[in-house]
Formats: structure tokens, sequence, C-alpha cells
């Protein structure tokens, strides 16, 4: 006898019932699905352009001009799979190749940038953040125009840099993946997917190992918060700072100083330190179902969801601080997420159960690449 999850699998899944799910982020149950990865694929391909070639490569005469509508016929119509991930390779191939001619000098330029500073502003809270602390804050207009000047515009163009690099970095990170043959790409924007790999979907998260994650890690393991053994080196060595400099900012601010300081217990401390974040990063590696529960957990509220994750998390072992940089490293990554991918065969990512602050439980598919770079000493 069929259990009754088997026997949902085999019913019919109409359009409706589809786009309901996927509107309450069931990503994941549609990805178990046939009737339901059709319709993630098609959601791939349902720019209207895209349609249009779909409906010519299948024999098929829309009866409506209207993308969604188009998208709601072809889906009925149950057009085969295989024909969908031609077309999906076809277009993504057509539009990569733009993207191949200037690549390297892409990331030649990406190289550029040597300092990875928002200036205090955030894409989240950038209108905000020039409200209240520009606008609100400033009654004379020249002492307004000088903040702008002397203040503001640093700040705009550390955000700005930030952004492109950003952008771009993601792009490149992404055709990795879609490069590979195990994947199917996501053409158009769908929500929560980037790629298919062998038929399940994910949304790709690139991320560093994060310093909430370390400082829990050492609470669990009685030890004391690194931002306070290194306020207590810093004072007992003189080493000034700045009290007001938020905690993510000082923290690395702190390492950095004691780092050139000469003392010999300054240095066998901060080997300490280094190699509890040694430890905590190789059993990430040896088993990463912690760290993947805590980054679905520590979402916040607004942006909670349980979709499937594939997390690619970047560690420059040498300096944790300068992990932003392997974002460019194309090599590299091609090598460590082409290696996982090679590896990681027809039922990829780990069954993860985790609880959000409502009390509900969530199942979701996830996984973690690693890559680990420990950089050369500079001449």
């Amino acid at each position: 006898m069929l259990s009754l999850r088997s026997e949902e699998e085999q019913m019919p899944l109409d359009f409706q019932s589809a786009e309901q799910k996927f509107r309450e982020d069931r990503i994941r149950e549609l990805g178990q699905t046939p009737d339901g990865l059709l319709y993630l694929k098609l959601r791939s391909l349902s720019r209207k352009r895209y349609l249009e070639r779909l409906f010519d490569r299948v024999g098929l005469t829309s009866r409506s001009t209207l993308a969604r509508q188009m998208f709601r016929e072809v889906y009925e119509a149950k057009v085969d799979m295989g024909t969908v991930n031609d077309l999906i390779r076809e277009i993504y191939e057509e539009e990569r190749a733009v993207r191949r001619e200037t690549e390297d000098e892409l990331v030649n330029e990406l190289y550029r940038l040597q300092v990875f500073d928002w200036g205090g502003l955030h894409q989240s809270g950038l209108e905000r953040t020039i409200v209240n602390n520009y606008v609100k804050r400033t009654r004379r207009y020249d002492e307004l125009c000088e903040k702008i000047d002397n203040e503001l515009q640093v700040s705009l163009r550390g955000y700005v840099l930030c952004s492109w690099y950003n952008h771009w970095t993601s792009i490149i990170i992404e055709d990795v993946f879609r490069d590979h043959p195990s994947v199917l790409p996501a053409v158009g924007q769908v929500k929560k997917i980037d790629f298919f790999i062998s038929e399940v979907p994910f949304d790709l998260k690139v991320t560093y190992l994060p310093e909430g994650y370390i400082a829990e890690r050492r609470r669990a393991q009685g030890l004391r918060p690194e931002i306070t053994l290194l306020k207590g080196l810093a004072r007992e060595f003189e080493v000034r700072y700045d009290r007001n400099m938020p905690q993510t900012r000082l923290l690395e601010d702190l390492w950095v100083k004691l780092a050139d300081h000469p003392s010999q217990q300054v240095t066998c401390r901060l080997r300490e330190l280094k190699n509890t974040r040694d430890r905590v990063l190789e059993e990430s590696i040896l088993d990463p179902s912690t760290l993947i529960r805590w980054l679905y957990e520590q979402q916040g509220t607004r942006r909670f969801d349980a979709a499937n994750r594939l997390f690619l998390i970047l560690v420059d072992k040498s300096n944790h601080f300068d992990s932003w940089k392997l974002k460019r490293a194309k090599p590299l990554l091609v090598d460590r997420i082409h290696v996982y991918l090679d590896e990681v065969g027809t039922n990829p990512g780990r069954d993860i159960e985790l609880q959000w602050r409502d009390g509900q439980v969530y199942n979701v598919v996830s996984d973690a690449i690693f890559v680990v770079h420990d950089r050369h000493p500079r001449p």
C-alpha cells in the first residue's frame, strides 16, 4: 500500500495549485514531483520572448499574447521536460557567450578593489541612514554641504564600490555553477531558485564563516568571546582603539593592530584564538549540518524562508577578514565548486530539520561548499 505522501506525489498538479505552492515558498515540495519541477523550470522561461521560442519548439499556438497566460497554457500542455531543459541550456549558452568574451577583463578589474568598506551605508537602509544622519541632524546649509563633501561622498563611494564588487562577483560565481554539466540554470529570475542540480532546485548563498557562529561555538566550549579577550590584550599592551567603533569593525581592527605587536605573549594568545577558529572551520567542513541550521535560523523574521539553499562559504585562513577577496578568485572557485559538483551524484544536498522562532519545524534540502584558502606570505 502506498503512503499518503507517495500518493500525493502521483497526483497531477494543476496550475493554480502549483502557483499557490510557489507563492507560499513551498519550493522544495514543488521540486519533489514531476509536475512541480516542470512548473519551476517553465517559470524560469516565463519571459514572453522565451515562451514564444518554446511554443515554436513544441509546435503549439498560444491563445494569448500575455506572458502569464502563455505560461499557464504551456504548463497545462505538459510539454516534454527534455525539450524544456534543452531550450533553457540553449538560451543560457547564448547569454553566457556574451559574458564569456569580457570575463577575464572583468576579473582583472575586480582585483583593483583593495578595501571592502561600505562606509557605514547599506542598501537596506541607505535612504534612512542619509535622512537620519544628515537631513534631520543638520540645520545649517553650509554645515550640510561640508558634511556632504567630507563625509557623505566618501561613504557613498565605498557603498557604490562594494555594491559593484558584489554584483559582478555574484554573476561570475553563478556562472561557475551553471557552466557545469550537472547544473541546469534558471535563465530568468525565479524567486529562490538560481539553478537545478540533478533536478533539485537551489538558491545559492555566498557567505563567509560567520563571526556570530564562531562566537556561538566558543560559548559552547566554555570560552570567552574573542572581542573581550582582544580588548583585554589591547589594554594590557597599551594598544589604542576606538571604543565607539561598531563591534564587527572593532574585532577586525583589534586583530590587525595586535597582529603587528612585537610581544611574543600577544602572538601566542592570537595563535590560540586562530587555532579555535581553525577547529570550528574543520568541524564545519566535516559536518556542515550545525552551521547550515544556524544560517537558516539567523534569518530575520521578514526574510525567513525554508527554500533549498546551497551555501558557498569562503574562508581565507590566513586572515578571515580578507575572505571577501576570494569572490574574485575564479580559478580557485572553479576548482572547488566543480569538484563538489563532480562528486555530488543524483541526490544532492542533505536533509536538514530546523526550528523557527514561531516554534514551527521546517525540513529543507541544503548543503555547504567550502572554499578555503591559506595565502602564501607576500615577499
